[in-house]
């Protein structure tokens, strides 16, 4: 181990399925070693293991997965079900933020789209308040990887937030998504901070690691999430290429700590 020291601007974090060949006790040891504070888009039955690492989970699981979302009224039930479970078990580990998607537009306008979605997070979201969890709809590309996903710009996320009109409904912002939708990346997080809740990195074009071998400058991106007094997590979300992922891992963070 190299020793580096971080600087504690950020709130380091990384999702667990671009690991997912290491066994998950390997992966969070080195987690821990790099300075990591949370591990993302971890399942209820994985929650302990990481806070018995002296971590949390920054992002939690639930719902039906990103092409079944709210903007479906027919599996609002379902949903607000799933949610129901996970939101006091959450707030019990104290676990604050859980991932919600829009779901794919299946022939529904962004207008019509939005006002389902609002309809069917607000019951979820009154009930996130009561446990003081944030509910997080995350911002996808539909160009390259999720085609026909609905909450797929900036904009559109706002507003579905002024819809939803709650502090505890907010967007993750998935840096490489939104550099692939939209780009003016730094611009975007400075004119929409308030209504973002947590971050996502990945190397654009192809997802990997964000050093030099891409388009995006990560440490003046990270420089803007940390101007805007931002109190959330950065979560690594590139799909490691080195031989090995963990020391990419160590790598990134390292470029992201600002």
């Amino acid at each position: 181990t190299i020793n580096y020291q971080l600087k504690n601007n950020i709130n380091h974090a990384a999702c667990r399925w671009c690991y997912n060949k290491i066994p998950m006790l390997e992966f969070l040891g080195v987690a821990k070693d790099i300075g990591l504070k949370g591990i993302d888009l971890l399942k209820p039955d994985e929650w302990q293991m990481a806070i018995d690492q002296g971590m949390t989970c920054s992002m939690s699981m639930a719902g039906l997965g990103i092409q079944q979302g709210f903007n479906d009224p027919s599996l609002h039930e379902t949903l607000f079900k799933s949610y129901e479970k996970v939101i006091p078990e959450a707030a019990g580990l104290g676990i604050k933020n859980i991932i919600c998607f829009s779901g794919n537009r299946n022939g529904l306008s962004d207008e019509q789209g939005m006002i389902n979605c609002a309809h069917g997070l607000k019951p979820v979201v009154k009930l996130a308040e009561k446990y003081s969890i944030t509910i997080m709809m995350e911002l996808l590309n539909s160009k390259v990887n999720h085609p026909d996903y609905q909450c797929d710009s900036t904009l559109w996320g706002v507003a579905l937030c002024e819809m939803v009109g709650s502090e505890n409904f907010k967007l993750l912002y998935d840096i490489y998504h939104m550099q692939i939708m939209e780009g003016d990346v730094i611009a975007t997080i400075q004119k929409y901070s308030d209504y973002i809740g947590h971050y996502h990195t990945g190397g654009v074009p192809g997802r990997h690691e964000i050093d030099d071998t891409q388009e995006l400058y990560y440490p003046a991106i990270m420089k803007a999430i940390v101007d805007t007094g931002f109190k959330g997590y950065v979560a690594q979300e590139f799909v490691p290429s080195w031989e090995d992922p963990l020391k990419a891992l160590r790598q990134s963070v390292q470029i992201c700590d600002v």
